[in-house]
C-alpha cells in the first residue's frame, strides 16, 4: 500500500539470489505497469526490445478474453508464451521472468471478472518451479486480488519511516476483506521485512517500535534480518544486475542480503 519501500528491489534481488545461490527454479512475475522489476531483472534495452518485439507479458494474461485492436481475437492464452527466460545453469536451475508493460494500467479500468486469471494461469506451470515471486503495485487494485488469490504467502516490505508504517492497517484491511469473500481461503503473512534500513535514524527506531506494536496486534512475524540500505541497489537496477553482481558493491551489503534470503527462505519453507 505504499511505493518507494522497496518491493521491486526486494522481489529482483530474491529471485536472482535463489537462482543462482540456492540453484532454484524460479518464476518472477511482474504485476506492477511501471514495470519496474522488468527493467531491473533484464535491463532496460532487453526490455525495450522485448516490447518492440511483441513479446506477450502478464497483460495478455489479464486480457486474454477481452476484445480490442490490440488483441482482436480473444480465447484462452498460453501463460508459456509470456515467460521469458533470463537466465539458466546446465544443473537445471533457471530464472524466469513474466514481464509487464505500461498497457497493464488499461485492465484496472475493466476488471470485472479478472482476478482469478492469473491463479489459474499459474497452476497451469507451479510444478515446473521451486519459487513463484510476485511483484506488486503498491496501491489496492485488481493486481492486488490477483496476488492474493495466486499466492500461498505474502512477504511485507516496511521502509521504517511514518507514511510506510500507515499503510499496515490498510494492507490489512485489504487482505481481511478478500478472505472474506472467500470464505477465509487466502494467503497467509510469511512476515514484515524493514528494507532501506540504516540503523541510526531516532525516526526509523520510532517507526519500527511502531511496526512491531502492529505487528504483535495482529500476530505476524517481523524478520530479524532486514534489507539494509544500500546505493548498489539502484546501482544494480541501472546495471540490470543483482546485488551480488552490481559492480563495486560492497561485500558486507550482500552478505545482508544474504543472511535475510536465509530468513526468508526459512519462512516460505523453501
Amino acid at each position: 500500500m505504499k511505493g518507494g519501500v522497496g518491493k521491486s528491489t526486494l522481489a529482483v534481488n530474491l529471485a536472482w539470489h535463489f537462482f543462482w545461490w540456492k540453484k532454484k527454479r524460479v518464476l518472477l512475475v511482474d504485476l506492477d505497469p511501471q514495470f519496474n522489476a522488468s527493467q531491473y531483472t533484464i535491463g532496460a534495452t532487453a526490455f525495450q526490445a522485448l516490447i518492440e518485439g511483441q513479446k506477450p507479458t502478464v497483460w495478455n494474461i489479464f486480457e486474454q478474453y477481452s476484445r480490442s485492436p490490440a488483441l482482436p481475437n480473444p480465447g484462452p492464452f498460453d501463460i508459456k508464451s509470456a515467460i521469458y527466460n533470463v537466465r539458466k545453469r546446465a544443473d537445471g536451475a533457471r530464472l524466469d521472468l513474466i514481464p509487464s508493460r505500461l498497457e497493464l494500467a488499461h485492465t484496472l479500468r475493466s476488471p470485472a471478472q479478472k482476478e482469478d486469471l492469473l491463479s489459474r494461469a499459474i497452476r497451469q506451470i507451479e510444478n515446473e518451479y521451486d519459487l513463484v515471486i510476485f511483484d506488486c503495485a503498491p496501491t489496492e487494485s485488481l493486481l492486488t486480488y490477483a496476488a492474493y488469490a495466486a499466492s500461498d504467502q505474502i512477504v511485507i516490505p516496511v521502509k521504517p519511516e511514518f507514511l510506510s508504517t500507515i499503510g499496515l492497517p490498510l494492507l490489512a484491511q485489504s487482505l481481511a476483506d478478500f478472505k472474506g469473500q472467500r470464505g477465509g481461503a487466502g494467503p497467509d503473512i510469511a512476515g514484515i521485512l524493514f528494507t532501506h534500513t540504516e540503523a541510526y535514524s531516532p525516526e526509523e527506531i520510532l517507526s519500527k517500535k511502531e511496526v512491531k506494536a502492529v505487528a504483535n496486534q495482529r500476530g505476524w512475524y517481523v524478520f530479524d534480518k532486514e534489507m539494509p540500505f544500500s546505493r548498489s541497489f539502484p546501482k544494480g537496477a541501472r546495471e540490470g544486475s543483482p546485488i551480488f553482481g552490481t559492480s563495486h558493491a560492497r561485500g558486507f551489503q550482500i552478505q545482508r542480503f544474504a543472511a535475510m534470503a536465509d530468513e526468508f527462505a526459512q519462512r516460505v519453507g523453501l
